[in-house]
């Protein structure tokens, strides 16, 4: 019964992935090689076969990948419109992140006591800080990409899963801390390292996600009422830091107060998104007949003007709906998990997709300023697309019952510990 419940969303999803990327080729200038026919029908082969391997090896909520599936496939069909070089690209680090969601899948699961591992978390993520500081290359004004010759990438994007884990030792074994006197601000101090070290790197859009997903794992299960305080303190005081320390922050909050004061130079990123966005209208221009080369980093950062243009109004609240869906299952899957550590982890991978969504949408649309921060999913990227795909697989694991897990480690059920 289960699997005839699942297997109406994945045939309506196969439907759409067919009729879009039969459009994309319609609108298509250049010449169908067969590389890139392999990679688009790859594609559709991988996702439909993926829910359908998802829906025979999981017990938990097999709904969460058919949202990213529609995500995905749309990002990938405005990608390739836009570039088609970019989107073939995309279409490779799509492959790799569905292989990593599995990995990370299998992985995460049947690895006992994970919990135990903070420290070693930490290492890891102290070393990639330290070693993006050293050798990295500035991008967008923060230094934040690591070159290591075959490849390019941003290990922020990777110290944020860490951190989930990071959180989710501490807390879930938080009796153990308190034996230390002040055990709240241990963690605080750890975060807030983190922190600096992101505003050593100018890396200020990423530094948000981190303080986000450690008030929202705070708020819940710290039961020091004044670390709470103290770290929202703290969190106001760097925010009126960052304006006065960076020139390139003090430009973003100007841009956002008032973009027309610089059209045709800092204001012109913001201005061009707006009026795609108004362009489009409810029902769009059509893909293909938009303006996505007058909008800068429309591969990227501004890939959502770029979908509302061509989409229209309606194809961009679809797309904020399909997010909201996914926060919901997600807050959904941290209730019912029975043990603290793999609901930690669920709240914060939804916090972490869900903030970025935020951040990225509100700043395109002129609701915050902007951040420089890549839609899940949707915008090109290999480092962020990879972390997301990891963040989704851990929480995959965490929408499972996992008694099976911890009994057959002798240890008792940890429920109702908050």
């Amino acid at each position: 019964m289960r699997n005839k419940l699942l297997r109406r969303p994945r045939d309506i999803l196969l439907i759409f992935e067919i009729l879009a990327i039969i459009l994309v080729f319609y609108t298509y200038e250049g010449e169908l090689d067969r590389q890139l026919l392999f990679l688009t029908g790859g594609l559709v082969f991988i996702i439909y076969i993926s829910n359908f391997i998802l829906g025979k090896i999981t017990t938990g909520d097999n709904y969460i990948f058919l949202i990213i599936s529609l995500l995905l496939t749309i990002g990938i069909i405005t990608i390739f419109r836009i570039e088609p070089e970019t989107g073939i690209k995309q279409l490779q680090w799509a492959f790799l992140g569905v292989l990593l969601f599995y990995a990370t899948y299998f992985i995460v699961r049947v690895i006992p006591r994970l919990e135990r591992y903070g420290s070693l978390a930490l290492v890891v993520s102290v070393l990639l800080f330290l070693l993006t500081l050293v050798f990295g290359t500035t991008s967008g004004g923060a230094r934040n990409w690591l070159n290591l010759g075959f490849i390019a990438f941003q290990p922020t994007e990777f110290i944020k899963i860490l951190l989930m884990f990071i959180l989710g030792s501490f807390y879930a074994n938080y009796e153990k801390y308190t034996r230390y006197p002040y055990a709240s601000y241990i963690i605080m101090a750890i975060v807030y390292f983190f922190v600096l070290l992101l505003f050593l790197q100018k890396d200020l859009g990423t530094a948000v996600i981190f303080m986000a997903m450690y008030i929202a794992i705070q708020f819940v299960y710290d039961p020091d009422k004044k670390a709470i305080l103290i770290n929202i303190g703290l969190l106001v005081l760097g925010a009126i830091a960052g304006y006065f320390l960076f020139a390139h922050v003090r430009t973003r909050f100007d841009i956002w107060r008032d973009p027309w004061a610089d059209v045709y130079n800092a204001g012109r990123q913001i201005v061009q998104s707006l009026f795609a966005i108004a362009e489009g209208g409810f029902f769009g221009a059509g893909i293909g007949f938009g303006h996505p080369e007058l909008i800068p980093v429309s591969v990227s950062d501004f890939i959502f003007p770029v979908i509302c243009e061509e989409m229209g109004l309606f194809a961009g609240f679809a797309i904020i709906l399909l997010y909201i869906l996914l926060i919901y299952r997600g807050i959904k899957i941290a209730l019912e998990q029975e043990y603290k550590f793999y609901r930690i982890l669920a709240i914060s991978a939804t916090v972490m997709i869900s903030v970025q969504a935020f951040l990225n949408i509100g700043g395109v649309i002129k609701l915050i300023p902007m951040t420089g921060i890549t839609l899940p999913f949707m915008s090109y990227g290999g480092s962020s697309i990879l972390s997301s795909f990891i963040a989704l697989g851990i929480l995959q694991v965490a929408s499972e019952d996992l008694s099976w897990k911890y009994e057959k480690e002798g240890l008792r059920q940890e429920v109702n510990d908050e």
